[in-house]
């Protein structure tokens, strides 16, 4: 032990700090340090294992304690020589340089660590929902619109347009729905809004194509009950009612159906739930008080669904130009009394066959005057007998008569409802105009009320069926006796300040009715670029992140042509015209096939162009220039058929153009020997 005491104090005293000169730290040798440290744990573990290996020395009280002492003085030197190597040289002075690039790596440190926080805060991208209008944008009708997120889909209204004036022949216009077919895995179903027919019109094309659910309500199915039983695709059919206050689920969206107001019962709004975010579609809408069948708008859920957030607002735009209000249905009724109380005549009122609540006013003023009701017009006859066996029409059993009973009544007791009130051709009233209808014959003792709006694009056919109606002497009445479906400026201002959309589309519309709703929506304080102006077949793609137009699908109208569907088009619609407009030549004559004489004819038949025993001199003029023309291509040895019926059909148009200033369509038959 004495051996050891020695060590230990020889180690003190190299430990021990010198004085330091200029107090400067004296540089120390970390071998000397660490030969040290080592030396002192060795003496530790050497006194423990003396201890454990001989207990007698363990027993002797003094050594034990001496021995305790000598353990902790080399504690307190291990402790010392920790201090000392621990010590730290004083920093030097950095240049301007080191500072460079210490900054530099500093800055690179920090850029590394962004980098990691971001790879941490990394997210997929949220999917959007698009929104698809296959119809109803810049037109009125054929209303069609998509709601697609992820793989499902779900399709608002299915509606037919009607043609106009250029579209010679053709019966009827639906939607290209190309984009559903390619996607008809994708389906869930169709929900309709309303029952008018530029929103289920549609529906019987669209079911040939695919079979998929349709959900409204119970008018709405009622009638398209009727047209699927005529196109035989009612057996099949998937057909479901809903009522208002319903909530559907459709894949990963949900449908809300709320009640509204239209001219026909059972009108709804819809708000469609997507993990996108909730649609509000108005639908065909009014702002109706005091509706037919006292079933006003539900405006305390449509304001509920409005403070919990609606992501987009699409509404309609039909009346956006008109300022104000949209007078109510029952104001039409009064003025239905007012002109039955003292007539004595026959009355024939015209309106809108889907116009329920219209037809039930009428039903009213015949009751309370004491007249009997006979129905003309398919559509109209569908359409009644549809809403009193649903029970949406209030009328006596014995009130409706035949129209061939009609003879049996006195006229100051009758009252004709009848389709034609925007003077279609083969309508009922444009038939009675002309004395063409078989069974209802216009007299000056006859009253015609006229309880409709001229559709956009229909005021001359309207007009013209008016004034055949005076001509025979009848009295017509068709100022003031209409109000509109729609809603004004006033009402879709009350819809938006409800739903308070974070996006808004106008749909429903022409181009000017879509514009003057943006500028409404933008009155309402909606940012300018949240509002999309879309056309029919963009996408609009949206979340709770952003919104933009992005692409398009296949998207235009298709013609129905009798039995024909799509087989009609602009090359058919142009000749259609051409024929219209100019006529048609058509040159039949047989040619030898080895000498290209003519053998006989040609003879020149017309339609639509001169009446031929009046312009004989002009025809004989026009098979001359066929033979000298035919009679060149001879001598230049020309003997294929077609380009000689080419160069016929040129030469023989200019000539008929320089004598008559006309373009007939000239069609070349030639037969060979």
């Amino acid at each position: 032990m004495p051996n050891e005491t020695n060590e230990t104090n020889d180690i003190k005293s190299k430990n021990t700090p010198s004085k330091r000169v200029n107090n400067r730290p004296r540089r120390r040798n970390t071998n000397t340090v660490r030969k040290n440290t080592e030396e002192i744990i060795n003496k530790e573990e050497k006194i423990k294992e003396t201890r454990e290996n001989n207990p007698k020395r363990r027993m002797n009280p003094k050594r034990e304690k001496k021995e305790q002492i000598e353990e902790k003085n080399i504690k307190e030197q291990t402790n010392n020589v920790e201090k000392q190597n621990t010590q730290t040289r004083p920093r030097r002075k950095t240049n301007s340089s080191e500072k460079k690039v210490n900054e530099k790596r500093t800055a690179t440190v920090r850029k590394n660590n962004e980098k990691a926080n971001k790879k941490e805060k990394f997210e997929f991208k949220k999917p959007k929902l698009k929104v698809i209008a296959l119809g109803g944008l810049e037109e009125i009708g054929k209303n069609m619109t998509i709601f697609e997120y992820e793989d499902d889909i779900v399709i608002v209204d299915c509606g037919l347009e009607f043609p106009t004036d250029d579209m010679l022949g053709v019966d009827l216009v639906i939607p290209d729905t190309t984009y559903l077919e390619r996607n008809k895995e994708k389906v869930r179903g169709i929900v309709i809004t309303h029952g008018h027919e530029d929103h289920i019109g549609s529906i019987p094309y669209f079911l040939k194509k695919m079979n998929v659910p349709i959900y409204g309500s119970k008018l709405a199915i009622g009638l398209i009950e009727n047209k699927l039983e005529e196109h035989k695709l009612l057996r099949g059919s998937k057909l479901k009612t809903v009522k208002p206050g319903q909530t559907i689920t459709l894949g990963k969206m949900k449908v809300e159906f709320i009640r509204s107001c239209h001219s026909i019962p059972d009108a709804m709004m819809l708000a469609i739930y997507t993990p996108a975010g909730v649609v509000m579609h108005t639908g065909d809408f009014k702002i109706d008080y005091t509706p037919i069948n006292s079933e006003a708008t539900d405006l305390a859920r449509i304001a509920e669904i409005g403070k919990k957030g609606v992501l987009l607002l699409l509404s309609d735009s039909t009346n956006a130009e008109r300022k104000g209000y949209t007078m109510s249905e029952r104001t039409v009724g009064a003025e239905f009394d007012k002109l039955f109380v003292n007539c004595k005549k026959r009355i024939v009122v015209a309106t809108f066959a889907s116009n329920v609540h219209r037809i039930q006013q009428i039903v009213n003023s015949a009751v309370e005057y004491g007249r009997k009701i006979a129905v003309c017009g398919r559509s109209m006859i569908n359409t009644i007998e549809t809403a009193r066996k649903l029970g949406y029409m209030d009328a006596p059993e014995n009130l409706f008569i035949d129209i061939d009973m009609i003879k049996n009544y006195p006229e100051e007791k009758l009252v004709i409802i009848t389709t034609g009130s925007q003077g279609e051709t083969m309508s009922a009233l444009t038939r009675m105009a002309a004395g063409e209808h078989r069974k209802v014959e216009i007299t000056p003792n006859d009253l015609i009320i006229i309880s409709a709006t001229p559709i956009p694009g229909n005021e001359k056919l309207v007009s013209k069926v008016i004034d055949d109606l005076m001509q025979i002497g009848a009295e017509v009445i068709y100022n003031d006796m209409h109000v509109s479906g729609h809603a004004c400026q006033e009402e879709q201002k009350l819809i938006l300040s409800l739903v308070k959309p974070k996006y808004f589309m106008p749909v429903h519309g022409e181009y000017r009715q879509l514009k003057a709703h943006k500028e409404t929506a933008q009155m309402m304080g909606i940012e300018p670029e949240n509002i999309f102006m879309s056309v029919n077949g963009r996408i609009l793609e949206i979340n709770e992140e952003g919104a933009k137009l992005a692409g398009s699908v296949p998207s235009g109208k298709i013609l129905v042509d009798g039995l024909g569907v799509g087989d009609v088009g602009s090359v058919v619609l142009r000749d259609r015209q051409h024929l219209s407009q100019d006529g048609l030549i058509v040159i039949v004559m047989t040619m030898d096939n080895n000498t290209g004489e003519i053998v006989a004819g040609p003879d020149v038949i017309t339609r639509g162009f001169v009446y031929v025993k009046e312009s004989e001199n002009l025809m004989d003029d026009v098979k001359k220039a066929i033979r000298i023309e035919v009679a060149t291509l001879e001598e230049q040895g020309i003997r294929d058929w077609g380009a000689i019926k080419s160069t016929l059909k040129d030469h023989i148009r200019d000539y008929i153009f320089q004598k008559t200033k006309r373009n007939p369509m000239i069609l070349p038959i030639i037969m060979s020997l």
